[in-house]
């Protein structure tokens, strides 16, 4: 049986999932993306994943990076040690295969490009979506069969709004990201709570309802990424909430393309 290993490099964490020959994903893992980290360093760090989780060796990967360094060490170490063929994919080399419709097609991340991937399960034939991603930025892309990428949104993510606050702040406390029992705060940290997950969740669906507004038909919205499990059942636009779609996306354009 083979197996796939698919690594998502984001700007904060990358993911690693561990794949069997029908798509499942057997472990994922979530590690900090470190840009000083080298090739041996990330072999000794995966090494390590797989002996914890008693996990087979792959026998093949794919990658998708918005870091293009740490991206480029993670494919020397699984070649120099696995000696097994990594296919790092991108605007570059997907023509023909998406098809990007606003003129600058090489400035869209790979990690969007694989999220639309993964998303087109979700879509009515001809159907649109819209895919937001909260990671260290939320992106907001608009979607649609068969694999059309045709806008897109960029804002801050949860994270990054709350460090701004934080930093900018000299008395207000750090607190967890989680949801308050109701927007009216009756402590300090209850304010500061309602405001970053309330009030994110106010500003993801009107940036849902306004693009929906610019579409010929309503879209089908998915949601990944760390900080969309916190809102799920508080945003109401969102329809979908899936942690894989890049893991999805990325395996879904290897199975396609046949391999490297």
């Amino acid at each position: 049986m083979s197996h796939l290993l698919a690594v998502d490099v984001g700007n904060t964490s990358t993911v690693l999932g561990l794949l069997d020959s029908s798509d499942k994903v057997l472990h994922s893992w979530r590690i900090r993306t470190d840009r000083a980290l080298l090739p041996d360093n990330y072999a000794l760090t995966l090494r390590g994943l797989l002996e914890l989780s008693n996990s087979p060796a792959p026998d093949a990967a794919i990658l998708s990076s918005v870091a293009p360094p740490v991206g480029a060490n993670i494919r020397v170490a699984l070649e120099r040690y696995w000696k097994i063929p990594t296919l790092e994919v991108g605007a570059n080399n997907l023509d023909g295969y998406i098809s990007i419709e606003f003129p600058e097609k090489g400035a869209v991340g790979a990690d969007r490009l694989v999220n639309m991937v993964g998303a087109m399960r979700y879509l009515e034939p001809l159907g649109y979506g819209i895919v937001v991603d909260f990671g260290t930025a939320t992106t907001f892309d608009v979607v649609a069969q068969p694999n059309r990428f045709l806008s897109g949104v960029i804002a801050p993510g949860p994270m990054t709004s709350a460090d701004a606050l934080f930093s900018a702040t000299a008395k207000l406390p750090r607190v967890a990201l989680t949801a308050p029992t109701q927007a009216m705060g009756r402590s300090t940290v209850e304010a500061i709570q309602s405001g970053l997950v309330f009030g994110y969740a106010e500003m993801v669906d009107g940036m849902v309802r306004r693009l929906s507004s610019e579409l010929p038909q309503k879209p089908r919205v998915i949601a990944t990424g760390g900080f969309a499990r916190t809102l799920e059942g508080i945003c109401r636009e969102i329809e979908v909430f899936d942690d894989d779609v890049t893991l999805r996306g990325l395996v879904k354009i290897w199975r396609d393309r046949g391999g490297v």
